[in-house]
């Protein structure tokens, strides 16, 4: 079994002098759920190449930040990621959409990755995304042009999160906002911040990086344990 893994290559605010690209851990914390099951990850973004990681988000006092941060063989996967031309979605079961605010520039409208996911998940396959990383699957059509999330219980970085880290400035768009006008319901916790995942049938999403690990941890149990 294999899983693909999409990440940003966008690294720039509009105004912010400061870099954005991938949020570390969550990547890290879903990798590492499915390394130990020796599950097989590829990474893909939309031009290929070297994946940036947002500055703010390279905390190795995190323990599975730091191991992977310093493991020169993903080191190498995160510099050399796929185009999504040169992917075949037909090998993969499952697909993680990572975020980071960078997401939101180059996820949102990219058509192949559209076409990737909507393949995946009309083999029967999983879709799933984490915080900004659900801004990926906002503009997903399936085969009968209804969109992937219309009608589905999904969560992602809320208004809440957004203004407490003060970069309502800086984003294109509000992701709660936009899944709610493209018609999915969405859930987010009492409290930002913390864990909470959505699951309707094979689409499972994170709100924020504390989700990343639970997202994979279902994701796994729905493949395998059913």
């Amino acid at each position: 079994m294999k899983v693909l893994i999409v990440c940003t290559n966008h690294d720039t605010y509009p105004a912010k002098t400061s870099k954005t690209g991938l949020w570390l851990s969550e990547l890290t914390h879903f990798y590492d759920v499915m390394a130990k099951r020796r599950i097989i990850m590829d990474f893909v973004s939309p031009l290929g190449g070297a994946i940036p990681v947002d500055e703010r988000s390279l905390d190795l006092k995190d323990e599975c930040n730091a191991r992977y941060w310093e493991d020169s063989a993903f080191r190498q996967k995160l510099a050399n990621s796929s185009k999504p031309s040169e992917i075949h979605a037909n090998d993969y079961r499952l697909i993680y959409f990572a975020g980071g605010h960078g997401a939101m520039w180059d996820l949102t409208e990219n058509s192949e990755l559209q076409t990737l996911t909507r393949t995946v998940y009309e083999r029967n396959g999983m879709v799933t995304a984490v915080s900004h990383g659900v801004c990926g699957l906002l503009n997903i059509r399936l085969s009968d042009h209804t969109l992937l999330i219309q009608d589905k219980y999904v969560t992602g970085y809320s208004n809440v999160e957004e203004a407490l880290v003060s970069f309502v400035s800086e984003v294109p768009f509000y992701l709660e906002d936009k899944l709610k006008e493209q018609g999915a319901h969405y859930t987010k916790a009492m409290i930002p911040f913390v864990e909470h995942i959505e699951m309707d049938e094979r689409l499972i999403t994170g709100q924020n990086s504390h989700s990343a690990r639970k997202v994979a941890s279902k994701a796994l149990e729905e493949l395998f344990e059913k």
